[in-house]
C-alpha cells in the first residue's frame, strides 16, 4: 500500500498506528527514545526521553488520512505536553503544538445537544520540531547525517516491490 492509497475509508486503527509510528521515527531521528503507550487509551500516546535521560516529555498523536479538522471529543483538556498531528498524505506532514496552543485553538461544536471539540486550524505549526528540541546530548553530539539517506530508503512509505 502506498500513501496515495490511504483513504478516509482506511480503518482508524491502521491510520492511528501509521501516524504514531511515523512520529516515533521522526522523533528517533532527532535523538529521542520513544515509548508508545497502550493503544486506544485516553490521553498520552508517547513518552519520550533524551539520550542522557535528563529530559522527558509526553505527547498525544492525532493521525489523519487526509487534512481535516482534528477531533478531540468531549473534552478540551490535554494530558500531554505536546500535540502532534500527522496527516498521512503522499509524504506524511507533521504539525506540532504545545498543549496550551492546542487548547486555545480548539473549536467548540454542538450538535443535537452534544458538545465536541475540534482543532480546525493547525497549518502554522507545520514541522515545528524546535518546540520539542533534540534528544541528543549537545555536549556530546552524534553525527547521523550520513545515515539519513539510508534510513529514508529503508523506511520509505512507498512499496517499491509493487508495480
Amino acid at each position: 500500500m502506498t500513501n496515495s492509497e490511504i483513504s478516509p475509508k482506511s480503518p482508524n486503527q491502521l491510520v492511528g498506528n501509521m501516524g504514531l509510528f511515523h512520529v516515533c521515527y521522526e522523533l528517533s531521528k532527532r535523538g529521542w527514545n520513544c515509548l508508545p503507550t497502550s493503544r486506544n487509551a485516553k490521553g498520552i500516546d508517547l513518552v519520550i526521553y533524551s539520550q542522557d535521560a535528563k529530559k522527558m516529555l509526553t505527547i498525544q498523536v492525532k493521525s489523519l488520512s487526509h487534512k481535516n479538522p482534528v477531533p478531540f471529543g468531549k473534552t478540551q483538556n490535554m494530558m500531554a505536553e505536546f500535540l502532534i498531528v500527522c496527516v498521512l498524505l503522499e509524504s506524511p506532514v507533521i504539525y506540532i503544538l504545545k498543549a496550551k496552543e492546542a487548547e486555545e485553538a480548539l473549536h467548540r461544536g454542538e450538535k443535537e445537544g452534544r458538545i465536541s471539540y475540534w482543532l480546525q486550524s493547525y497549518e502554522d505549526h507545520k514541522d515545528s520540531w524546535n518546540k520539542i528540541g533534540t534528544g541528543f546530548d549537545l555536549n556530546n553530539p552524534i553525527d547521523i547525517s550520513d545515515q539519513a539517506d539510508v534510513w529514508n530508503d529503508k523506511l520509505s512509505f512507498k512499496n517499491k516491490s509493487a508495480s
